[in-house]
Parts: structure tokens; sequence; C-alpha cells
């Protein structure tokens, strides 16, 4: 009986782990270039390989224009290099589908970056963004906003990092956004929205798609 709990708890151990991993696009203090990673940090996961993660599609705004984004691809990260007067870079993939769940569940990430020097109106995708959280800073505080096509989603759940490592878990109010932070620096977060849909991927069926938007962006200055 003590050997069927410990395993038990260590599946769920796994289970939190697995849940944690992200994909983020984390881009140089330059911003000609960005990683792309799928980790619980900013920093590439050695453990955790990117093979799902090889049909991921990105793309550069400049002045109101998608231009495609190319990547080297490697074992725990991808590499890529960003055209000049981008001021955001973002992109999908479907991940796979969700095994340890009560449906079949597909899991598509909606990475994002807001590029240094990028205004409150170029930070915003919009419509054509499937799913994005916008960055916004007023009276010294920066909350995140979730929108899907350009709509605000309300009752997100999710997590905000700090600049100094601090994780905050938050929900969408009405009008998709998250609570302030005070603090200045490098953000990273993640928001979830779930959606009944069925369909097919990879031959396997499901039943439901979990859409995770991730950012990572310099706030509050």
């Amino acid at each position: 009986m003590n050997r069927l709990i410990l395993s038990v708890v260590a599946l769920a151990a796994c289970a939190a782990v697995t849940h944690a991993h992200m994909v983020y696009v984390v881009p140089a203090k330059d911003g000609g270039a960005a990683t792309v990673v799928f980790s619980d940090s900013l920093e590439p996961d050695e453990k955790v390989r990117m093979d799902k993660l090889a049909g991921l599609k990105l793309v550069a705004r400049i002045d109101g224009k998608d231009v495609p984004v190319e990547y080297t691809k490697a074992d725990h990260s991808f590499a890529a290099k960003l055209p000049k007067g981008a001021s955001v870079v973002y992109g999908t993939a479907a991940y796979g589908l969700l095994s340890k769940s009560e449906k079949p569940t597909l899991l598509v990430y909606h990475p994002k970056a807001v590029l240094a020097g990028a205004g409150a109106k170029s930070a915003t995708v919009g419509v054509a963004a499937a799913l994005e959280i916008v960055p916004a800073t007023e009276a010294g505080k920066t909350r995140f906003q979730l929108l899907a096509k350009g709509k605000p989603v309300a009752g997100a759940e999710g997590t905000v990092v700090l600049p100094d490592g601090t994780k905050e878990k938050v929900t969408t109010d009405k009008d998709g956004y998250t609570p302030g932070f005070e603090k200045t620096g490098r953000y990273a977060a993640y928001l979830k929205l779930a959606e009944a849909k069925t369909g097919e991927h990879d031959g396997k069926k499901y039943e439901e798609v979990r859409h995770y938007a991730t950012l990572v962006a310099e706030c509050g200055k």
C-alpha cells in the first residue's frame, strides 16, 4: 500500500512539473535574436527535447506587417534570427495530445515576445493572433491582458513570473486583465484558455483544445 501511495505521489509530481513547462520566446538584449525554449523558466531545460514543437511557426511584426522568422532547431531549444525593426515576435505550435486528462485534449501554445522599444500600440498583434498576452504599464504598475483575436478573455488562469523570479498565480478580470505588479524588468507570463472543440491531430482524436498564451517582455520602465 505504501509503495502504491508513493507511486501516485511521484506521478502527481511529474504531472505538475510537465504542466509548468511552457513555450517561451526569449529575445536577446540587442533584439537581433531570440531563443525558443520549452521550460518552466526562461532557460532551456536540458531534460526536455523540442521534437513535438518542430511545427512551430514564428513571425515578426514590423510596422503592422508580419514577416516569417527562420530558426535553427536543436535538441533543447531553437535559435531564431530576428529582422531589424521588429516590435513583436509571435507564433503558434500544436504540441500534441495530453494523455492524462478526463478527455482527449490537444495542447496548443501561443508564444510571444515584445522587443525593447516597442510602444503600447505596437505590442498588440490584434485579430491576427489567435491568443496573445499584452503588457500594459500605467501609474507604475504593469498588468497583462489576455486577448483572443483582439477580444478580452475573462476568467483565464495562469502565472506571472516577476523580474526577481517570484511567481504569482493570477486570474483575468472581466476586461481580460491580471492584477498589477510594480517591479521593473523582464517579466514572463502564461494564461490558459480551454475550448470545447473536436478534431484530429497526428491521427488521434481530441474533444478539447487547451490553449496557453505566453509572453516575455521588459516592463515597468
